[in-house]
């Protein structure tokens, strides 16, 4: 991967107009943000792991049939000070920084000081947007301009030391999310929270639900959870961070990520939250040891909630994005992972006169099961819809209802080749590729009072490596996954993470 990404990338702050070939639709009117990390090297120093890159934001504008482009570095505090020093002195979880033993930093002597290095995603806080990675912090960002603002953390509004990029969202415009919360008063937890509409962002946080984790000092790592009308979905999955091995990395030269660890013999726990009375229902659900970084959708049918996941063996994904071979704690593996989208049964129906051993799923469109064990426990066998597929994005109007499509990256030996459709009804896949080209993850638009759950468009920006061509923003049908318009950039495109589309009007 170290020959993918050692460019850093050129920010153009101003708005420049798109080239646009082809028709935009006249109803698509609002701006697509999407984050990455974009600065691998300052001064003599570099990264160690493509996801440690230093953020850098664009904005594609879609107005009147025509795009307009920017891009911008976040000011953040981690910026400031690398850039400051000339070299790398904020450390990252896969980079391990050294600017002055003296300087180390501990919260409550377990827990260093984490960056402010938003580069994964975009989060909506009541009327305010912000850059986000996975630890306590937030940057406050201006969505037309991009300018960085207020430095946002968690701990001032609630005992998390870690939350993810990957929040929901109601109707209403409430925030839902989970957090760490590493030895508070003793305790490890995992804390779901909401932050209310049209409020200062978390000033007005509630508090849902806490739930203990299995270890004090190993919680597990988790990158998003499920959600639906009823219910909050949370994977507590053998893949986990040993407080005690982080506290001293810095002092034994390695970075925190080899402080995480799978362990393949330990099931995976499903935990079901009763989103009106905030408590876990009773029935233990397990499966197999398994990672999962992104949760596809969820939904209620007929006594089950239903949870698709794209789902790993192992951890080699991060592995594979190490952009040096030399690193302490790095595993070497002899092939590429294999994402599958995977698909878990969790029967909510009460099992009395139910024997052990019997399954429990009904529903007759999936072959996942939910088997009756001993305890009250189920142990539920999953179903693999797809292999060789992640980023999946769905119609967010159907999100924690029971969808149909899903709009994913496709994997060809660790690298994205192509972009699909994909129908969980019929298991046929849809693809757009060219050659030389590298899509980010596709982001499904709906059309406004849509006739179909597809009625829409589908916005991926692309790499384009042909020498002499510009990259560029791509504008698909989301029911023929045909291409309507594409715009170049004169800006060059690096590999990003996640986009965030905010409808005209809502900036």
């Amino acid at each position: 991967m170290a020959t993918l990404f050692p460019k850093n990338a050129v920010e153009k702050p101003e708005p420049l107009q798109a080239e646009v070939k082809g028709t935009i639709p006249s109803w698509l009117q609002g701006t697509l943000l999407r984050n990455g990390p974009g600065i691998f090297s300052v001064g003599d120093t570099s990264y160690n792991h493509w996801f440690d890159g230093m953020a850098i934001m664009h904005s594609f504008v879609f107005k009147n049939g025509e795009v307009i482009h920017r891009s911008r570095f976040l000011r953040s505090d981690t910026y400031k000070a690398n850039m400051a020093a000339n070299r790398i002195v904020v450390s990252e979880m896969g980079t391990m920084a050294y600017p002055d033993p003296s300087k180390i930093t501990f919260l409550n002597h377990t827990m260093p000081d984490f960056t402010d290095n938003g580069a994964s995603n975009f989060i909506k806080y009541g009327n305010e947007y912000y850059a986000t990675s996975e630890t306590n912090y937030l940057r406050k960002i201006d969505p037309v301009t991009l300018e960085t603002q207020d430095k946002v953390d968690y701990k001032k509004y609630l005992p998390v030391n870690l939350a993810t990029s990957h929040p929901h969202y109601d109707k209403e415009g409430n925030t839902y999310n989970i957090g760490t919360s590493i030895a508070e008063k003793g305790k490890t937890k995992y804390i779901l929270f909401k932050v209310p509409a049209n409020v200062p962002a978390l000033k007005n946080v509630e508090i849902i639900c806490t739930v203990p984790s299995h270890y004090l000092l190993t919680p597990c790592y988790y990158h998003s959870f499920g959600i639906t009308d009823n219910y909050f979905i949370f994977i507590e999955q053998p893949y986990k961070l040993d407080i005690l091995k982080t506290a001293t990395a810095y002092m034994r030269g390695v970075n925190w990520a080899s402080c995480m660890k799978f362990y393949p013999q330990e099931n995976t726990l499903i935990h079901l939250i009763n989103r009106r009375t905030g408590k876990e229902v009773e029935t233990k659900y397990y499966t197999g040891a398994m990672v999962v970084y992104h949760h596809v959708n969820a939904f209620e049918d007929n006594g089950h909630v239903i949870v698709d996941v794209i789902a790993y063996d192992d951890t080699r994904l991060y592995d594979m994005f190490y952009l040096k071979e030399d690193v302490p704690g790095k595993h070497h593996y002899e092939s590429f992972p294999k994402p599958r989208y995977t698909r878990l049964a969790l029967p909510i129906q009460r099992d009395e006169g139910i024997a052990c051993g019997e399954n429990l799923v009904k529903l007759k469109y999936t072959t996942a099961s939910a088997v009756k064990e001993k305890e009250g426990k189920i142990m539920c066998q999953v179903e693999v819809l797809s292999e060789d597929v992640e980023l999946p994005r769905i119609n967010y109007d159907f999100n924690g209802k029971k969808h149909r499509f899903v709009y994913v990256n496709c994997a060809e030996e660790g690298q994205t080749k192509s972009i699909g459709k994909f129908d969980t009804e019929t298991k046929e896949m849809v693809h757009w590729s060219e050659d030389n080209c590298q899509p980010s993850e596709p982001v499904f638009i709906p059309r406004a009072n849509g006739e179909s759950e597809d009625d829409g468009v589908v916005l991926t920006s692309v790499i384009n490596f042909n020498p002499g061509q510009c990259s560029f923003i791509l504008v698909l049908d989301g029911r023929t996954f045909k291409e309507l318009a594409r715009a170049y950039v004169t800006t060059e495109l690096l590999k990003d993470m996640h986009g965030f589309f905010i409808p005209q009007g809502n900036q």
